[in-house]
């Protein structure tokens, strides 16, 4: 399955003459990376977007990986922080985030002559709630990995057939994914979750999220970890960290992480 979904991805990136990746570091976009960049050589380039919404281990990450492949890299600044669509936190805050970033992606496309800008938008992305999907559309950005049919887990496989050590890499979205929505985004409350993320990350654990609502930070783990984490961490020393970043309480989420949990608040349409 996953040589066919490769070949399929090889035959899609074939018929593009030069393509601009927008490539996140994620193991998404690194994948559609890896493949472009195997068929199409020099003419494929990706580029990052660098905000106070991207940890800075997220860009050394993504810098690292792009050197191993072999594809030519840059990276760009994004203003959303200075959208007040963005930072007010609505609902629909990522496509304001996917506007600015294909409004800067879009025209350095054309100034260095790539006809097509693509992303790392897989087949189980279309099936959630992600309105940064209607800003790429409205750009014509194209998702090979949706268009293709490639599923998150399928996007693990793939990469761990072409032997890509990143394979099992956890999913880390922007840092503003990590607010309710509503709460207002600043500079201040984006690095005071990245520090709670890296300060847990030093201490052994990579799938989770810190959750900010208001002055409170909630931690998101594996299920199966809450146990074992709860009882084998120094919590006084973690509280004392946390609070020392900013925030007044500290909370255990005994659900457990759930990629898109603070969708759950939207109502569908009847």
């Amino acid at each position: 399955m996953a040589a066919d979904q490769l070949g399929q991805l090889q035959a899609l990136f074939a018929t593009m003459d030069r393509a601009l990746i927008a490539y996140s570091g994620g193991i998404d976009s690194t994948l559609v990376a890896k493949v472009a960049y195997d068929t199409l050589g020099d003419r494929a380039l990706a580029v990052t977007a660098d905000s106070p919404s991207l940890m800075p281990e997220d860009l050394e990450d993504a810098k690292t990986q792009a050197q191993a492949i072999g594809i030519s890299h840059e990276v760009v600044y994004t203003q959303e922080m200075d959208n007040p669509n963005y930072t007010a936190n609505p609902a629909n805050r990522c496509y304001f985030c996917k506007s600015e970033l294909h409004d800067t992606l879009k025209p350095l496309a054309l100034k260095r002559g790539y006809p097509y800008v693509v992303d790392g938008v897989n087949a189980d992305d279309l099936k959630d709630y992600r309105p940064g999907i209607q800003a790429a559309q409205e750009r014509g950005v194209r998702s090979p990995l949706a268009e293709v049919g490639i599923s998150k887990l399928e996007v693990r496989e793939i990469s761990r057939h072409l032997g890509l050590p990143w394979w099992d890499k956890p999913s880390q979205p922007c840092l503003s994914s990590r607010f309710p929505y509503g709460e207002t985004i600043t500079t201040d409350k984006l690095t005071r979750v990245a520090q709670c993320e890296r300060y847990l990350r030093n201490l052994g654990w990579h799938t989770l999220r810190v959750r900010s609502d208001g002055n409170t930070a909630r931690i998101e783990l594996p299920p199966q970890s809450i146990q074992t984490f709860a009882t084998t961490t120094d919590l006084p020393a973690l509280v004392a960290a946390f609070q020392g970043y900013g925030f007044t309480y500290v909370t255990l989420d005994l659900e457990g992480y759930r990629s898109g949990k603070l969708n759950q608040v939207l109502v569908s349409p009847a």
